[in-house]
């Protein structure tokens, strides 16, 4: 049996489960987080991250790049341009072409500005970029994404930070129907659940942040998000039951001797 893993431009990835690195009470808390994680992929905010203190006890001195692949966010854009230069910043910064592109649209909800990002979408695959966006949670804008060039789309399961988990499973559905690239469930997930369910609905993979950094014990959260990810993937895989009205004996009658 072939090994079942994530391609994410030309990098193959074991694990289906991306982690922020934001919101932890000591960056020793976030190194451990992550470990026990499973994850193989970290996303930063670029402009919440101080690129002058590297080898003074940074992020990158628990988190290696070595161990890690990075994943620089623009979280906290509010337009094309802005987004653009501060993925340039994380290029430069990080040396990786990844980028997780936010443009936001409006500061109460954190929603996506869908022009905005389809614009910086557009410029920043031209310049080379593996373009991973946010966004919302509608097929349309989703296959946009995939014909300007994205590496693969991030839809919302509900509000950055709600814990709400997937809101609209339907639509997330549709998505999966609409593209060919990666879906990946980004925000909104609270507990091992939601990510179970993502998974299971056949995503292809979840990030998350706050629902592991904001739980009571998040190395025990960052565990149980590991094996909820494992778990929903095998079960999407194996192939659940069709959902029926009525019961269905697990002992037939039929064919019994009576």
């Amino acid at each position: 049996m072939s090994e079942d893993l994530l391609m994410l431009g030309d990098k193959a990835f074991k694990s289906r489960l991306i982690v922020g690195t934001g919101k932890y009470a000591s960056l020793e808390q976030n190194r451990d987080a992550v470990e026990a994680s499973g994850a193989e992929m970290v996303t930063v905010a670029i402009r919440r991250f101080d690129l002058g203190d590297h080898g003074k006890g940074s992020l990158l001195d628990y988190i290696s790049p070595e161990k890690y692949t990075y994943l620089p966010n623009t979280a906290g854009c509010y337009t094309a341009d802005e987004a653009i230069r501060t993925a340039e910043l994380g290029r430069e910064a990080l040396n990786t072409d990844f980028v997780k592109l936010e443009v936001i649209g409006d500061q109460r909800t954190l929603f996506p500005d869908v022009v905005g990002l389809l614009e910086a979408t557009k410029e920043l695959v031209k310049a080379g970029f593996i373009v991973m966006p946010y966004t919302t949670d509608d097929p349309i804008t989703a296959k946009k994404l995939e014909d300007l060039g994205a590496a693969a789309v991030m839809p919302l399961g509900a509000p950055i930070g709600s814990g709400l988990g997937l809101c609209n499973p339907y639509n997330i559905r549709i998505i999966m129907q609409t593209v060919k690239i990666p879906v990946i469930v980004d925000a909104g997930v609270g507990t091992a659940s939601d990510a179970a369910i993502a998974m299971e609905l056949g995503c292809d993979a979840v990030l998350m942040n706050t629902g592991i950094a904001g739980a009571k014990d998040p190395l025990a959260m960052a565990r149980a998000m590991k094996l909820a990810v494992e778990a929903g993937r095998l079960a999407y895989q194996a192939g659940r039951i069709p959902k029926k009205l009525y019961a269905q004996a697990s002992s037939p009658i039929e064919g019994m001797i009576e």
